[in-house]
C-alpha cells in the first residue's frame, strides 16, 4: 500500500481545526486558549495538541479543563472527522510559543 505523502500533515490540519472548534464550543470563555500546533506520533496513534492561553494565569485551569474532557474530545473527533483510526490526545502548554512571544516583547521594547 502506498501512502499520500500528504497525509501526516493533512491529518494534523484536521485535527487541529476540530481541536479548535471543540474548544470554542465546550470552553467557559473566561480565558482565550489557542490550539498552536499539534505533533503525531509515527505511528499515528498519539497525538499531543499544544495551546496558549490568556491571561497566562489561566494556563493551569485551562488544561486541567482540557484533560478532564479528553474523552469528549476524542468523541468529537470520531464524529466530526473521517479520520480512519483516531489517536489517542493530550493537550500541553506550548512553551516554545511562550518564549518567543517573550522574545519579540523584548525586542519591541529595544
Amino acid at each position: 500500500m502506498v501512502e499520500h505523502p500528504y497525509r501526516k500533515e493533512k491529518i494534523l490540519e484536521i485535527i487541529s481545526r476540530a481541536a479548535a472548534e471543540f474548544i470554542e464550543k465546550e470552553s467557559n470563555r473566561k480565558s482565550l486558549i489557542t490550539v498552536t500546533k499539534v505533533e503525531l506520533s509515527t505511528d499515528f496513534q498519539k497525538a499531543i495538541i499544544f495551546v496558549t492561553v490568556f491571561p497566562d494565569q489561566d494556563e493551569e485551569a485551562a488544561v486541567n479543563f482540557l484533560k478532564r474532557n479528553l474523552n469528549e474530545f476524542r468523541d468529537f473527533i470520531k464524529e466530526k472527522t473521517r479520520l480512519q483510526q483516531v489517536p489517542w490526545f493530550d493537550f500541553e502548554i506550548d512553551k516554545g510559543e511562550k518564549k518567543r512571544q517573550r522574545i519579540e516583547e523584548i525586542s519591541t521594547e529595544i
